[in-house]
């Protein structure tokens, strides 16, 4: 089944397109990767997959059910941590509580007991780190089944960001639930995500898993006298290079046809750079959408 389904998504604001014909659908158990530019529609997918914004042509389904039907199952941290600064952390647990049918106050005070978080600390005295992971263990309390995290480690120190990922990571592999997590950061998601979704300028580029999408993809090098002949024959996704020598980033995992061309295996980074400076380059086969309902 699929933790997060949309078919047609659009949303506009005025005369512009925040994100239009989005279909795309992430599998549950999956920790999904939602990576493009700074004002891409990550945010607003996220928003609309949560039930915030209400679409304006497609629709959204949280396995199975509309975005709205699907609160209780879900769980959503914005990237400012909307947490109320006054409270002291015990304080913020127990509205946490009142709000939600799920929660799991033990497993978010043992949480935070481990983290060396007080629970008597007031939210505006923690550090950055300290914050995003109360918040974090906030929307774990829920008990969701999909949780989604729009940019959660942008403001944070290299320790914290690993800090929050290895926590997160340790969340998944205890209850197995499915996360989409939003980055413009390639570096933050590897070795964490197993699916990815590319979003550029409002519409989806790539979405599938992760494994599979680099294994379909070469990187190439050779004379930059033969790379119009070569890219002819094959389905560049991106060129680049200087000089004599030209590098092609192709869909193709077989090997160059031309004996003086060599090639070698994408990154994860590579990758997405590849499609995100090519905005018009063919989105990869999306994974099969469940039956209408």
């Amino acid at each position: 089944m699929n933790a997060l389904e949309t078919t047609g998504l659009g949303m506009r604001h005025r005369r512009t397109w925040a994100l239009r014909d989005c279909s795309v659908a992430v599998p549950a158990g999956r920790v999904a990767a939602l990576v493009g530019p700074n004002g891409a529609g990550k945010t607003t997918l996220l928003r609309l997959a949560v039930g915030l914004l209400t679409p304006t042509t497609g629709q959204v389904r949280i396995f199975g059910r509309p975005a709205r039907e699907s609160g209780e199952r879900t769980a959503f941290v914005a990237q400012n941590k909307p947490l109320y600064t006054g409270f002291r952390v015990s304080e913020m647990l127990r509205f946490g509580r009142g709000l939600n049918p799920r929660w799991d106050d033990a497993a978010a005070r043992r949480r935070l007991t481990e983290l060396g978080i007080p629970l008597d600390r007031r939210i505006g005295r923690l550090s950055g780190g300290q914050r995003t992971q109360v918040a974090l263990t906030v929307a774990l309390a829920k008990r969701p089944d999909l949780l989604m995290l729009d940019e959660p480690l942008a403001d944070l120190d290299p320790l914290a960001r690993d800090d929050v990922a290895r926590g997160l990571m340790g969340a998944v592999a205890e209850t197995g639930l499915t996360v989409l997590l939003s980055s413009h950061v390639v570096s933050e998601l590897e070795g964490v995500c197993d699916w990815l979704v590319v979003v550029n300028g409002g519409r989806v580029q790539v979405s599938g898993d992760i494994d599979e999408l680099m294994a379909r993809h070469s990187l190439l090098t050779g004379p930059a006298e033969t790379a119009d002949a070569l890219a002819a024959r094959l389905p560049v996704v991106s060129r680049s290079g200087a000089g004599r020598q030209a590098t092609l980033l192709v869909r193709d995992d077989a090997p160059p046809p031309d004996p003086r061309w060599s090639a070698r295996p994408v990154t994860l980074e590579e990758m997405v750079l590849a499609y995100l400076r090519t905005p018009d380059a063919a989105a990869l086969p999306r994974p099969a959408l469940s039956p209408a309902h």
